[in-house]
């Protein structure tokens, strides 16, 4: 609320007083405080799932391939793994000699023992079936490769 104080003036005539309206800052305008935190939030809100890295796949390609609506155990062989010898199973990523246990444990607790292999289509088939051997030790029943859409001309 403004504030009205009284002021007396000096020597002379008029009025011996006069009013002025003064006003202070007693709250804080949190209005624009508002304003630039929801614009804030709106641009980490739409930022954020950008900034997610993902390990990038080159998925073979298969004339028929069927939809997979099956929401198992996927193993993901990327390229590098001709160097370091590292799958994901997951969102975790670690050596191949772990394989088998990672997914011992991963099917421990499920009905379907089927594992779905995403491997990189640069790799060999030697590679491919070196990491379905450990899926097998590791308690895997079917082993399913991935295979991408072929492109809708």
């Amino acid at each position: 609320m403004p504030k009205v104080q009284a002021i007396e003036t000096g020597a002379g005539g008029g009025r011996a007083r006069s009013r002025r309206v003064v006003s202070t800052l007693s709250e804080i305008n949190v209005v624009p405080l508002v304003d630039v935190m929801l614009v804030l939030l709106i641009i980490f809100m739409v930022t954020a799932p950008m900034m997610q890295r993902t390990l990038d796949v080159n998925l073979p390609q298969a004339r028929r391939a069927e939809p997979n609506s099956d929401q198992g155990v996927y193993v993901t062989v990327p390229l590098s793994y001709r160097k370091d010898r590292r799958v994901r199973l997951g969102d975790a990523s670690f050596p191949v000699d772990l394989l088998a246990e990672r997914v011992r444990q991963a099917l421990r607790y499920r009905t379907d023992k089927n594992v779905f292999l995403q491997c990189d289509g640069a790799l060999t088939v030697q590679d491919q079936l070196d990491v379905m051997d450990r899926l097998k030790d590791g308690g895997a029943e079917k082993v399913a490769i991935v295979a991408k859409f072929p492109e809708r001309r």
